[in-house]
C-alpha cells in the first residue's frame, strides 16, 4: 500500500448528528495528502451509513464495520491498517480548525518530532445555541532532549495537553515499532499516551488552537455518577507517579504538580458520589467520602500541593478538615452547579 502522509483514525458510534461535521472538517483541511479510516463501533444508528455516503464520494475515506467492542478497538483496527507517515486520533461528534493538519505536518517535518502538541478548544454548550468556550495551548517548543521535554512534561499536563490524543500528531513509524495501542478500558485515550510519553524522544508544541472538544452536558458520560471512579483515579495516580518514576524525574515542581493532581482528582470523585444519578443512600454516600478524604495519600500529598486559585483553596478547607459532613455539602453543591448551571460550572472547573 502506498504511503500517505497522514492516517485519520475515526471510532464512530451513536453520532448520527454530529459525523458529518467531523468527516467535513477533515475534507475542508488545507493539507490533502490522508487516509480516513471511519471505524464503525456497531453502531445502532445512522452513523455507519452517513460515513458510506461520504467514502462513496471521497477516495481517502474508508469505513470500517465492525461489532461493537468499544473505542479503543475501533481505534486498534484501524491503527493495524494505517499506512500513513503519521497518525491523527479524532473523536466522531468534534471538528478541528482548516489549518490543522497542516501545520501538524509542517512542525514534524521541520523538527524531525516524533510526537507533535498543540491547542484546542473546549466548548460546553449549556443551550442548543449559546456555549463557554474555554482555550488550552502553551507557547511553541522545541525540546532539544529528551530530558529537558520530561522536566518540562509538568507544564504541559497542567494545561491538559498531554492527556488526549486529538490534539496531537504521531509518528507512525513510533507507533508500530513500539506496538502501541489503546488499551480496552474506559479514558483509554490516557494511559495510551503515557505509553507514548513514556520513551518519546523527540517532541514539538506548537501554540496554535485547532481541535474543538464538543460537551454537549446530557449526552456526555462524564456527567454520570461511576461506582468505580475512586478506584479508577487511584489507578491513574500511580500511572502518572510510574511515568515520572521512569523517567528519573523528581524535582520540586513535578513533585508538586503529581500532589496538585491527585487532590484535584480527589474533589472530582466526591463530587461523583453526591452526583444526583448516583443511587446510593445519603449515610453510604457519607462513608464513601470518609473513606476517601481520610486516604493517607491526601493527608500525604495536602502539604506539597499548592492551590492555583481561591476557588481550589476554598474547596480544599472541607477536606484539610477531615470534616465528612462539609466534604459532602461541598460535593453536593458542585453537583448541583454541574447538572443546574453548566456555564458557571464550566467557567468555575476552567478557573479552578
Amino acid at each position: 500500500m502506498a504511503e500517505v502522509k497522514v492516517s485519520i483514525i475515526m471510532p464512530v458510534y451513536g453520532v448520527e448528528d454530529y459525523v458529518g461535521a467531523a468527516i467535513e472538517s477533515m475534507q475542508k483541511q488545507t493539507f490533502t495528502d490522508w487516509e480516513m479510516f471511519a471505524v464503525d463501533d456497531g453502531s445502532p444508528d445512522r452513523s455507519g451509513a452517513i460515513c458510506d455516503a461520504y467514502a462513496e464520494k471521497d477516495n481517502r475515506i474508508r469505513v470500517i464495520h465492525k461489532e461493537n467492542g468499544g473505542a479503543p478497538s475501533a481505534r486498534n483496527t484501524a491503527i493495524d491498517k494505517a499506512a500513513g507517515k503519521y497518525f491523527y486520533f479524532m473523536d466522531s461528534d468534534d471538528f478541528a480548525e482548516p489549518t490543522m493538519l497542516a501545520d501538524m505536518v509542517e512542525a514534524a517535518e521541520s523538527t524531525n518530532a516524533q510526537l507533535v502538541v498543540s491547542g484546542y478548544y473546549i466548548d460546553t454548550y449549556y443551550s442548543d445555541t449559546e456555549k463557554y468556550t474555554q482555550e488550552q495551548a502553551a507557547e511553541g517548543k522545541v525540546y532539544a532532549t529528551q530530558r529537558e521535554f520530561r522536566e518540562d512534561a509538568y507544564r504541559l499536563f497542567d494545561r491538559n495537553l498531554l492527556y488526549t490524543p486529538w490534539n496531537k500528531l504521531y509518528l507512525g513509524d513510533y507507533i508500530r515499532e513500539n506496538k502501541l495501542y489503546f488499551p480496552n478500558t474506559f479514558w483509554d485515550d490516557f494511559p495510551f499516551n503515557l505509553s507514548v510519553l513514556r520513551d518519546v524522544e523527540r517532541v514539538t508544541v506548537i501554540p496554535g488552537k485547532y481541535y474543538h472538544f464538543v460537551r454537549k452536558r446530557a449526552e456526555s458520560e462524564t456527567t454520570k455518577y461511576r461506582s468505580d471512579m475512586y478506584e479508577k483515579r487511584e489507578e491513574e495516580h500511580g500511572w502518572m507517579v510510574d511515568l515520572y518514576r521512569h523517567w528519573g524525574v523528581d524535582d520540586e515542581n513535578s513533585r508538586e504538580f503529581l500532589a496538585r493532581r491527585y487532590i484535584e482528582r480527589v474533589i472530582g470523585c466526591v463530587e461523583n458520589v453526591t452526583n444526583k444519578s448516583c443511587t446510593l443512600s445519603t449515610s453510604e454516600k457519607k462513608r464513601e467520602i470518609r473513606k476517601i478524604i481520610s486516604d493517607p495519600k491526601v493527608k500525604e500529598l495536602l502539604p506539597v500541593m499548592r492551590a492555583q486559585s481561591s476557588y481550589m483553596k476554598l474547596m480544599l478547607i472541607p477536606i484539610r478538615m477531615q470534616s465528612t459532613a462539609l466534604t459532602y455539602l461541598e460535593g453536593s453543591f458542585i453537583s448541583r452547579v454541574k447538572s443546574g448551571n453548566v456555564k458557571l460550572f464550566a467557567k468555575l472547573k476552567a478557573k479552578r
